[in-house]
């Protein structure tokens, strides 16, 4: 199934809408305020979804947080950082030193959380807007490179929402991916669920 320019607007407003709500708890676990937006979105195939994130992170180990979801879609939803950005991000939240032994410590189970938040969020958004309901798992925290994280699912012909998410912390910009992996059959219920709220609007 083909997305047209008005299926990805909406969808990219309901992702906003879910980030906006995840940004509101995250400021409500530090002093600092975060803002938190999606400037870019995508819908690939795993194998296009790959080409095009491979070269900006070559061969380096990301940071990633990933839960399955069933349902009226379903899938795999996963939060990517670079190690880097993930080890800045957990230090501005958690107030430890960057590089310390106390930040990889505490560095799952803040990224983990981050990544509950974010990801839940972005699927609430989707389901209560939609009004379609799915089942979480637990999230998962894992370190890989995009190459094993991407290619390693088994469903090649799986749909692809390729978000870019920004943090903006008190100046500082941290950068990370939203992949939200959607198997055939289902991608099309939430683009069928995405016009039918169109037509009511």
């Amino acid at each position: 199934m083909n997305v047209t320019a008005e299926e990805l607007d909406a969808l990219q407003e309901l992702i906003n809408i879910g980030v906006g709500r995840a940004a509101s708890l995250l400021n409500e676990m530090v002093d600092s305020h975060i803002q938190l937006e999606i400037p870019l979105l995508k819908v690939l195939t795993v194998s296009d979804a790959y080409q095009e994130l491979a070269p900006r992170f070559h061969d380096e180990s990301l940071a990633t947080v990933r839960l399955g979801f069933t349902g009226s879609f379903y899938g795999t939803a996963g939060l990517i950082f670079p190690t880097d950005s993930a080890s800045t991000l957990v230090s501005v939240l958690t107030g430890e030193e960057p590089g310390s032994a106390d930040l990889d410590a505490v560095k799952i189970s803040t990224l983990s959380e981050i990544g509950n938040i974010v990801i839940n969020g972005v699927m609430g958004s989707l389901t209560n807007v939609l009004k379609q309901h799915v089942n979480y798992t637990l999230p998962i925290y894992l370190e890989d490179t995009i190459e094993n994280l991407l290619l390693s699912t088994d469903e090649n012909n799986s749909k692809i929402l390729v978000a870019q998410a920004r943090f903006a912390i008190e100046q500082l910009e941290i950068l990370g991916d939203i992949l939200l992996i959607f198997l055939v059959g289902t991608f099309d219920v939430l683009i069928n669920a995405i016009n039918e709220e169109l037509q009511i609007i």
